[in-house]
Order: structure tokens, then C-alpha cells, then sequence
């Protein structure tokens, strides 16, 4: 299981979730063809959780390290994502949105395929470096899916069929996601202890992973103490996503990313 499966596994997943996507559209004018939209859709997801389980144990180590590699995750943890708020509030949009974003990511790694090394650099031999990635990896995965609803909501708002319930589901996807980030700060700081001696060094990639923490640290006291502003509070939402898009892979092409310990995550 090499780098050189991945078009056969992605084909297969692509056209699984497209047909998934059509029949969920069929679905608005005949319900019945929801099921078998759900059933595309999670065998492909199964489809692309055997190609990360097999990669890994090709690979002898977690694929966790490269941009690519975090782009996999991402793929895998935004159909989850859908498929748990599907259940939950009920809206095909989103599942449809989380497929779709998920397929988008498969489709870049597609596109820049990477050389996957089984070795990791002495810092990643870590047990912090597993949890830290997952953590951080799952929250991106809810904060994103947050940010679509507040786009969504923004778009509503300025259409005039703005509905109240957008917010709360941005409200408890914001929860999830600052929880989990929360915990990827934490684990990261641990894990730097035991790789460089420190907690904190204000590395490039920590500052922007202390700014994005903080970007959804507003949204929740704004919410709190502003609840009726519904503009100004989904509007800080869709920003707090830039500034973590940043943190993602943004602060790779800075020039204060020569001076990062993280630089390793760019190969």
C-alpha cells in the first residue's frame, strides 16, 4: 500500500460519493432515494478508512506528518462529521457540504501527489505525537464545518429567510471543535516538554495555533454576552476559519517559517 494506490482508492470513493450527492439532490423531490444516497456515501467512507488503516501499516508510522497526509485526516473526519449532525439536526445540506469538502481534499492530494517516507525525525517519535495530530485534526474538521454554517447563515441573513437554528448548530460545532483544539494545545505544549525541553517557545506555528484558539474564544464570549447580534457573531466565525486556515498550511509559505521547529510538517 503505496502512494501509488491512492488514484485507484480515490476513484472508487469519487464515484461513490457522487452518485451518493445525485441521489441526495433526487432525494428533495422523492425521499426514498435518501437511503441509498447514505449507503454511497458510507461505503465510501469505509473505502477511504481501509486505505488510511492499510497506508499506516505500510508506512510502519502514522500518516500524520506531510500537508498530504493531514489532508487524508481531513478527508476522513469531514464525512463523519456530517453523518453524526445529519442525525442530529437533520440537515442534507451539510452532510452533502461535508462530502463534498472531503472529495475536495482527495482531489488535491490527487493533484500533488507525495513521496510517503516510512522514517519520522526524532521529534515525531513521540507517544504525544498520535494524539496531538488527531485531536487537532478532528477539531479543524468541526471548526470548518462551523464556519460553512456561518457562511450559510451570512447568506440567509442577507437573502431575509435567516432561520435561528443556524446559530445553534454553529454553536455546538464551535464547542466541539474549541474542546478538541483545546486539547491539541495542550498535548502540543507536552509534547514539546519532552521533545525541546519547554512548553512554549512562540514558534511561528504556535502563535498562529495560540491565534486561532483565541479566534474562537471570542466567538463563544461574543456569543455569550452578544446573543441577539447574530451578523456581527457569524461574521467573527467565518474569520476565526481564515486565521486557522493559516495555521494549517498558510504559515508554511510565511518567511517566519524558516525559524519553525514545525517545518517538518511542509515534506
Amino acid at each position: 500500500m503505496t502512494w501509488i494506490n491512492f488514484p485507484l482508492y480515490s476513484g472508487i470513493i469519487a464515484l461513490l460519493w457522487f452518485l451518493g450527492i445525485v441521489l441526495l439532490l433526487f432525494s428533495y423531490k422523492k425521499d426514498r432515494y435518501f437511503k441509498f444516497a447514505q449507503l454511497f456515501f458510507v461505503v465510501g467512507w469505509l473505502t477511504l478508512l481501509l486505505f488510511v488503516i492499510k497506508l499506516w501499516i505500510e508506512l510502519d508510522r502514522p500518516p500524520m506528518r506531510t500537508l498530504g497526509e493531514t489532508r487524508l485526516w481531513y478527508s476522513t473526519f469531514l464525512p463523519f462529521i456530517g453523518f453524526v449532525t445529519y442525525f442530529r439536526w437533520k440537515y442534507k445540506w451539510f452532510l452533502a457540504y461535508s462530502i463534498g469538502m472531503a472529495g475536495l481534499f482527495l482531489a488535491i492530494n490527487y493533484l500533488h501527489p507525495e513521496t510517503y517516507s516510512k522514517t519520522l525525525m526524532p521529534a515525531l517519535q513521540s507517544p504525544w505525537f498520535i494524539p496531538h495530530v488527531l485531536v487537532y485534526l478532528f477539531s479543524y474538521a468541526v471548526l470548518a464545518a462551523s464556519s460553512i454554517v456561518a457562511l450559510k447563515g451570512l447568506y440567509d441573513f442577507f437573502k431575509g429567510n435567516y432561520k435561528p437554528e443556524t446559530l445553534k448548530l454553529a454553536d455546538n460545532l464551535v464547542f466541539i471543535g474549541f474542546a478538541f483544539l483545546t486539547l491539541g494545545l495542550l498535548f502540543g505544549a507536552l509534547w514539546a516538554k519532552e521533545a525541546w525541553g519547554h512548553y512554549w517557545s512562540w514558534d511561528p506555528k504556535e502563535v498562529w495555533a495560540f491565534l486561532t484558539w483565541m479566534g474562537y474564544l471570542i466567538y463563544i464570549h461574543y456569543r455569550y454576552f452578544h446573543s441577539q447580534n447574530t451578523k456581527q457573531a457569524l461574521s467573527i466565525l467565518a474569520l476565526a476559519f481564515v486565521v486557522l486556515l493559516v495555521c494549517w498550511f498558510g504559515v508554511n509559505y510565511l518567511p517566519v517559517a524558516n525559524t519553525s521547529v514545525h517545518t517538518y510538517t511542509q515534506y
